[in-house]
């Protein structure tokens, strides 16, 4: 693998790869010291090249956190041909890439801060390698499309040419921005509270310890067991099967990967841990407001308290001159409103032959009729003004309790909007500006909107901050999500808090100091580097690979494929796919229609909401699956290679 970049999401990916998929990398960039701000001068560039091959963790290495002192591998005998490769460079010119090994490369990432940078390196990437998989990162969405099908294209022309090759080659281009790849992470902090989680077709996968005697708290349905752990790793951990990296290290034999029944049925009665795989469901309470069916009014703000009052004063004079009418003049009190009414807007003949009472009961009633003129066109005017505003921007609702309160909607929070709206989870947003990129969005989806800087006192209160479940500070200035975090902790202490912020050691600081002023309440303070990295790494792996779940110095993979072309998975039941210790189902996406065209893929739909995956449970064992069905799976590095039909040597997936 090859990472080229200019800031700190390079070395995160980097880390990525070495450390959960145990691949060799060769990472470029301008300067290994400094993993924000490359130091290398204008004048220096292109000659100031050099590479090292790196046996254990060096001091510039270590600098750029690509091997933490606690990750797996860091110490532990780790042979030289694991190591990370750095090789200094001011461009991704032809002689750097050759100089890194791209022409026999299996992946390449370009995250450089600049497109054009990271678009000229791709096309001579590709024409070095052509059955290179490419991994870009890119602002410009619409952009990033066309230079996705160009490669493409590009790839599809050279396997032509060496069929034999294309057989197994996965020479795909997939192109990322930030804001897609940091959402879902985002989204599970507010869900479950860590951005350990993986989004597959709809379902958010969580992968925890169970010990034999603590089941722990479970917040979705469980799916299966993932792994029996070894008698060492049986040490205290966080719930999380990467808190057993140290004591795995200790042990002669290995954890289980993917047992049977019976497997797991002996480890239960002989009292071992295990990880579990559940899906992650949202625990809050959601309150649906009362509101006018097409238009989203609410029926408390269709007209103020001091109109309303006004209105009833009306008509509560209507009424008694009604029932006056009815005892001077003798009327009937059906024709004595009826009167009264004629009388009030006046188109009555005036009552000159009439007694005394019937003149003075017109007088009021023409009197009265003048005070509802105003009245009249004040209940028109904020009517259309109530409309007006919510067809707009919805205002929290009072009964709304549990919600998340995303603060800030640029590119980032427009699509942490986006998820957390497909999952069902209450939001109100908070934003300066009126113009932001996610106000259409939050219109679209009657989300409701405060309008105002945060900093401001009473904003965070007009979002019911005090009754919330979680804070999501992404604004793209570090000071405004911090202030917004400290102040929201002020007046609810145990809230839940995730910031966005850029730089990395001050995210870690952050995290530090809100951890111990509050310890009892859940604070996730993290870069966008630190979250965007697994996605660009699981880029690499390839298309399939959704994510992978460290279980002590093993990994397993989350992967969807597409039965189709794939003797194993179409035409068989889901309990003939399940191969212990290498394979095993966990969800089908059943979606596709029966008469779906063989080579026509699964489209995403735009705009709309996508119906989740339906589980294993769900469907039962003696579900056959279709050609057009996508199935996700977890898999060992061998039992995905023997599925793909990879070559181990060529594809980088070896054997466990």
């Amino acid at each position: 693998m090859v990472v080229c970049g200019d800031d700190a999401l390079a070395h995160r990916i980097a880390a990525e790869l070495r450390d959960v998929y145990r691949e060799r990398v060769t990472l470029v960039m301008p300067s290994a010291r400094e993993p924000h701000r490359p130091r290398i001068p204008p004048s220096l560039r292109g000659l100031g090249r050099a590479s090292a091959l790196l046996g254990r963790v060096t001091a510039a290495v270590a600098r750029t956190s690509l091997l933490p002192s606690d990750a797996p591998g860091a110490g532990d005998g780790v042979p030289p041909e694991e190591t990370v490769r750095i090789l200094e460079s001011a461009e991704a010119d032809d002689a750097t890439l050759i100089e890194a090994g791209v022409p026999g490369a299996e992946a390449l990432a370009l995250v450089y801060d600049d497109d054009e940078t990271n678009i000229h390196a791709a096309l001579r990437a590709r024409r070095l390698n052509p059955r290179l998989r490419l991994v870009i990162r890119l602002y410009n969405r619409k952009l990033g499309q066309h230079v996705e099908a160009l490669l493409d294209q590009a790839a599809a022309v050279a396997a032509e040419t060496d069929p034999a090759d294309a057989e197994w080659i996965d020479a795909s281009t997939t192109v990322l921005s930030d804001a897609d790849t940091v959402a879902p992470a985002l989204a599970a902090t507010a869900v479950a509270g860590t951005s350990k989680v993986i989004e597959a077709d709809g379902l958010l996968l969580r992968a925890v310890e169970r010990g034999p005697d603590a089941p722990g708290r479970v917040t979705g349905a469980q799916l299966c067991t993932l792994a029996l752990l070894s008698p060492s790793a049986d040490e205290p951990g966080d719930g999380h099967p990467e808190s057993h990296h140290r004591g795995a290290s200790r042990g002669d034999d290995g954890p289980v990967m993917l047992p049977g029944e019976g497997a797991v049925a002996v480890a239960r009665e002989a009292g071992g841990s295990r990880v579990v795989l559940e899906t992650v469901t949202y625990g809050g309470r959601q309150v649906r407001p009362r509101a006018l069916r097409g238009r989203g009014a609410p029926l408390g703000s269709l007209f103020s308290a001091r109109l309303r009052w006004s209105i009833a004063g009306i008509v509560g004079a209507v009424l008694a001159l009604a029932v006056a009418a009815t005892l001077t003049t003798g009327e009937p009190p059906l024709r004595a409103a009826y009167l009264s009414l004629l009388d009030l807007f006046a188109i009555n003949d005036p009552a000159v032959e009439e007694p005394l009472a019937r003149k003075i009961l017109q007088l009021l009633s023409g009197l009265t009729g003048l005070l509802l003129l105003p009245v009249l066109i004040a209940a028109v005017l904020e009517a259309l003004g109530t409309f007006r505003s919510a067809a707009a921007l919805r205002r929290p609702p009072r009964g709304l309790s549990g919600h998340v309160v995303l603060l800030g909607l640029g590119k980032v929070g427009t699509r942490v909007l986006a998820r957390l709206h497909e999952l069902g989870i209450p939001v109100v947003c908070v934003e300066a500006d009126p113009e932001a990129r996610g106000i259409p969005l939050a219109r679209r989806l009657r989300v409701p909107v405060v309008l105002g800087d945060v900093t401001d006192e009473g904003v965070l209160e007009a979002a019911k901050i005090e009754r919330a479940r979680t804070l999501l500070a992404l604004t793209s200035v570090d000071s405004t999500n911090l202030e917004a975090a400290l102040y929201a902790r002020s007046l609810t202490p145990r809230l839940r808090v995730t910031l966005r912020l850029f730089d990395d050691r001050f995210a870690t600081a952050v995290y530090r100091t809100l951890r111990a002023a509050h310890p009892r309440a859940l604070t996730r303070s993290r870069s966008v580097t630190f979250l965007a990295a697994p996605a660009f790494a699981g880029a690499l792996m390839g298309r399939q690979i959704l994510g992978a779940i460290p279980v002590e110095r093993r990994v397993l993979l989350v992967a969807r494929v597409e039965a189709r072309g794939h003797p194993e998975l179409s035409g068989r039941t889901v309990a003939e796919v399940l191969r212990p210790g290498r394979l095993r189902v966990l969800a089908v996406d059943t979606s596709a229609p029966d008469d779906a065209a063989p080579d026509a893929a699964p489209a995403e739909p735009d705009g709309t909401e996508r119906e989740p995956a339906r589980l294993v449970h769900e469907l039962g064992d003696t579900y056959r699956l279709r050609p057009q069905d996508r199935v996700l799976l977890a898999a060992t590095r061998e039992g995905l290679g023997d599925l793909l039909g990879r070559r181990p040597a060529a594809s980088g997936i070896r054997q466990d």
